[in-house]
């Protein structure tokens, strides 16, 4: 809570509601209609508070002039954040797939899990390759760069070599 001009509290979830036909601003996230660079019309941007980047882009309907945006509206809104917050949750899960990678290899005593965990550390950047038994025991884990290779051939090689370190 703060307070206004004449020292009333005001709830500041409350006053950061901005409800303008170009500019709705609310549950966390901005959306601002601006004009398409591209061509003639206009677009959408949602931008998550906190966030310096839209989590979406996209085009805008003309109002019934044809030459302005149809304005902002609750309905649009809420449509929007679903959107944008879906767009997010992909992304996501793209990065997680990206920096998480697993596969099973058969050996000897059954099957035997392996996992690249990277770390994408702006200064130091590696991965972690672990191993572990059908039960969940831990067999090895080592260091190796952020650029390993995980694939059936280089855990069948990593587990025929007795899980030393990679080359």
């Amino acid at each position: 809570m703060t307070e206004n001009a004449t020292n009333e509290p005001v709830d500041t979830a409350e006053a950061d509601v901005i409800n303008e036909p170009r500019l709705w601003r609310n549950n966390g996230w901005t959306a601002r209609v601006i004009k398409n660079e591209d061509d003639e019309g206009w677009a959408v941007e949602m931008i998550k508070d906190g966030e310096a980047e839209p989590a979406l882009v996209g085009p805008w309907t003309m109002g019934r002039d044809k030459k302005s945006p149809k304005p902002l509206d609750v309905s649009a809104f809420q449509t929007l954040i679903k959107t944008a917050s879906e767009v997010l949750r992909r992304h996501e899960h793209q990065l997680h797939a990206q920096l998480h990678k697993k596969l099973t290899v058969d050996g000897e005593n059954g099957p035997i899990l392996i996992c690249l965990d990277i770390v994408a550390d702006e200064d130091d950047p590696y991965a972690t390759l672990s191993a572990e038994d059908a039960d969940g025991e831990p067999l090895a884990s080592v260091r190796v760069g952020p650029n390993f290779k995980l694939s059936q051939a280089s855990a069948r090689a990593w587990i025929a070599d007795e899980f030393r370190q990679p080359e």
